[in-house]
């Protein structure tokens, strides 16, 4: 996923500020196992539920449409759909997105945090926040 990367390298980023600022202190700083998050949340779930529900109504659609249509009409059917459901998709990863920052700011400010950074980024130190973060994705 290219926005997980752009947010774990900004993450790092921040990370790599707030040890310079902070004189290393590593109290203040959260880590995310993001996979995690995003296996374990029933949110997450629900919503790729809904995204599979929309990959199999345009497929059964198509299916239906195919034997009534010329090959270059169901062609024209099929980018259609697929366009429909990349557009979905996208709903679907901005939505996990916003849940995820709501969630995440919620626990940096309820533990004290100045930064949460992706556990694969941390080779050690930190406050795992996952299951915090979990709790939040409710």
């Amino acid at each position: 996923m290219p926005q997980k990367w752009k947010l774990a390298l900004g993450l790092t980023i921040i990370f790599a500020a707030t040890l310079l600022i902070s004189g290393c202190g590593s109290s203040d700083v959260g880590v995310l196992d993001v996979n995690k998050v995003m296996t374990g949340s029933p949110k997450v779930k629900q919503m790729q539920e809904q995204l599979n529900a929309k990959g199999k109504e345009l497929s059964d659609k198509l299916a239906k449409d195919k034997a009534t249509l010329s090959p270059e009409e169901f062609q024209k059917h099929q980018e259609a759909a697929y366009g429909e459901f990349l557009k979905a998709k996208q709903d679907l990863i901005d939505k996990v997105d916003a849940s995820l920052k709501q969630a995440l700011e919620q626990v940096a400010k309820d533990k004290k945090l100045s930064v949460i950074i992706y556990k694969n980024a941390s080779p050690y130190g930190g406050v795992d926040v996952t299951d915090d973060v979990l709790q939040k994705m409710q």
